[in-house]
């Protein structure tokens, strides 16, 4: 007995199967001149495989390998309305530090839950934030909107002062 494997299936071929099995029958295909195309021949009835060892060892000869999958790649593209599929983060603080050029300091508070005791917990984030026009003071409140690196700290641009420092 002897053990073929493939990746996907396992074929066993015995010696009394062998000699059970029939030899193919060979047809004869008429010549066809060279204008005429002949018309493919349809069976719908499923072809019996007949296996003999020397044939099976002889169809693979090593590992399958498969050709890689082509996917589809997706880009980030803004709609119409300028709604992305995966919209920024916007975060409201309170300006710490303004004292670089279009560039402030936003102290972002956020609420936590702990995750051993469950107790909400106060997180303070700084934030440096684009600010083009240095239009920002000191004790501001402001909302800012993630975006792409700007510089090595700098991943937040300023959308709006929603209120000024009094």
């Amino acid at each position: 007995m002897s053990d073929i494997t493939n990746n996907e299936e396992t074929v066993e071929v015995t010696a009394e199967a062998v000699a059970e099995t029939p030899a193919p029958e060979v047809e004869t295909v008429a010549p066809v001149a060279a204008d005429e195309t002949p018309a493919p021949e349809v069976d719908d009835a499923p072809t019996p495989v007949t296996a003999t060892p020397a044939v099976v060892a002889a169809e693979r000869k090593g590992p399958v390998i498969k050709a890689p999958i082509a996917r589809e790649v997706k880009v980030a593209v803004a709609n119409e309305d300028d709604s992305r599929s995966n919209p920024r983060k916007i975060r409201e603080g309170i300006v710490v530090s303004n004292k670089m050029d279009m560039t402030l300091v936003v102290a972002v508070n956020e609420r936590v839950s702990h995750p051993r005791y469950g107790k909400t917990v106060q997180r303070t984030k700084k934030l440096y934030v684009h600010d083009e026009k240095n239009d920002a003071k000191i004790g501001d409140r402001v909302r800012v909107q993630e975006t792409r690196p700007l510089s090595k700290l700098k991943r937040w641009r300023l959308t709006e002062v929603v209120e000024r420092a009094r």
